[in-house]
């Protein structure tokens, strides 16, 4: 987890797809730094299922200290591209760091796959992070500080996901905007085995066992400064053998732990098996190789989210 340490004060980052999602969760956090954040996205309108415009974004990178500049760009297209650049540059004077962001993807197996929704992904994924980057690179070369970010889905690597496919398999993207149950179905209506699958609601908590343990240990480490350096509320949704929901209270007095549904909407869900949710909180996981792998499932706020490494790592110590 990077602190906010103030070392990408006074720069100036060009973030495709920063509307909502780990985009936007870059955005804020070089926001606290004291950034200058482009947003280029699409969305100028609310979305009638999806959080978050341009307009919105730009709001919350003032609101948490940073500049913005809010364009509409789709950058399949080179004009919007082109105009976003130059009114960045005519904004801040210049571009320090490109994070290409923006991505399609489509969970159809080869055969049912359109080539519309092909070139969609190449037009996005390919030539849009190409396009951008060599538009930008001209204004990188004359940073002291230049970097380009280039990302891509978290991929489960279980040999299931490539039986629908030929070539290089369309995995799914964690950062969907689709909720974990929906992404289940959608991935069993074609013919697939999630590696992941959430708990059944009627599955029943096991009384005490590792996971209570783990919880325990949770405990020890809990304290204000904790709290006050996090200020979040978890949900931990476990299935498997001690399948069960637990909630841990970052947000308030000395910190909190229990079993069921927390006393209001959590911040961040967490969903996994029970055996890796107890190898991660002492440190035998990473929960980066979790997230990677398909083993963690994280629904909300992915900031927040990642605040929970430095009170794993305490954990590890004991």
């Amino acid at each position: 987890m990077l602190p906010n340490s103030g070392k990408l004060a006074g720069l100036t980052l060009f973030i495709t797809g920063a509307s909502r999602g780990i985009g936007k969760s870059i955005a804020l956090k070089a926001a606290r730094d004291g950034a200058n954040v482009v947003i280029a996205a699409k969305t100028a309108q609310a979305h009638p299922k999806l959080p978050g415009t341009i307009y919105t974004a730009a709001q919350e990178v003032e609101d948490a200290g940073g500049k913005a500049l809010p364009c509409v760009v789709d950058i399949r297209d080179e004009k919007q591209v082109e105009d976003a650049v130059q009114k960045a540059v005519a904004k801040f004077g210049g571009i320090d760091i490109l994070v290409n962001n923006a991505s399609a993807i489509n969970l159809t197996g080869t055969l049912e796959t359109s080539m519309k929704k092909v070139d969609l992904m190449l037009g996005i994924n390919l030539r849009g992070t190409y396009m951008t980057s060599k538009m930008v690179i001209p204004h990188l070369l004359k940073s002291s500080s230049a970097h380009i970010l280039n990302l891509s889905p978290p991929l489960n690597l279980n040999p299931i996901w490539f039986k629908n496919h030929t070539g290089h398999p369309l995995l799914p993207d964690f950062f969907l905007d689709e909720a974990p149950e929906v992404l289940a179905q959608q991935m069993e209506q074609h013919g697939a085995t999630p590696a992941f699958k959430p708990p059944s609601s009627s599955a029943t908590p096991s009384p005490g066992g590792p996971i209570e343990s783990t919880f325990e240990v949770i405990r020890g480490v809990l304290n204000e400064d904790l709290v006050n350096s996090t200020k979040a509320l978890y949900q931990f949704d476990l299935s498997g053998e001690h399948a069960g929901v637990w909630f841990l209270d970052l947000k308030s007095g000395a910190g909190s732990t229990g079993r069921g549904q927390p006393h209001a909407k959590p911040d961040v869900v967490m969903t996994m098996d029970s055996a890796d949710f107890s190898k991660m909180f002492t440190g035998k996981l990473k929960p980066t190789l979790a997230f990677m792998s398909g083993k963690l499932r994280i629904k909300g706020d992915m900031g927040l989210a990642l605040k929970l490494e430095k009170m794993m790592g305490r954990m590890s110590k004991l």
